[in-house]
């Protein structure tokens, strides 16, 4: 299957998925319609009780997108069967925090880029932003994410659990490769997804 703003590609049981829409992968209606058919086409090609597991990469975008599109995107993340990573490459900035949050897992560029979700500070509000933030970190860190727009670095981030680990640039891909082919063989046994929802 091929996408206009994204390229899919199989390493054994794990599938990266490369956001390209230039310059700043903005996540628009149709970026996250086609992000969501990815993770359906990777589904559908692993089938039930199967090892696998996706990374996505690219996510520099700054703006929300439209909930036409970016809620049920997420909603496909969070409900996905296999484990999923995403390699925060650039300024993760809007709806690419909780686009990243999304994931199991979070790898963060150690040489540049913020994570930011800056709401507060744009006087903006849709119905359910804290919901995930609750779902994936400690209540301080959401307050500070939500009432301060903070913005983290890579040396901070994984202190509050924002994300897991950093790594440089040129290791990004190779230590979430590591990852995903570590975690791919928790999916076999069919429960990672209602796992995952009792969080």
């Amino acid at each position: 299957m091929k996408f206009e703003h994204l390229s899919l590609e199989r390493r054994g049981d794990v599938f990266i998925i490369t956001l390209q829409r230039p310059p700043e992968n903005r996540l628009c209606v149709d970026s996250c319609r086609q992000i969501s058919q990815a993770f359906h086409c990777i589904q559908d090609t692993l089938g039930p009780d199967s090892p696998g597991a996706v990374i996505t990469k690219g996510s520099d975008s700054k703006p929300f997108a439209n909930s036409d599109g970016f809620y049920p995107m997420l909603h496909t993340i969070l409900d996905f069967p296999f484990p999923t990573i995403a390699l925060t490459t650039g300024h993760p900035f809007g709806g690419a925090c909780p686009f990243a949050l999304a994931h199991d897992h979070r790898i963060m560029n150690s040489e540049r880029g913020f994570l930011c979700m800056p709401p507060v500070d744009l006087g903006l509000h849709f119905d359910g932003m804290g919901s995930l933030l609750r779902l994936k970190l400690s209540p301080p860190i959401v307050r500070k994410m939500l009432f301060e727009g903070h913005r983290w670095t890579g040396k901070e981030a994984p202190k509050d659990g924002v994300v897991d680990f950093i790594a440089h640039p040129d290791k990004m891909l190779e230590a979430a490769l590591e990852l995903g082919q570590r975690l791919s063989p928790k999916a076999k046994a069919g429960v990672y997804g209602v796992l995952r929802s009792e969080l």
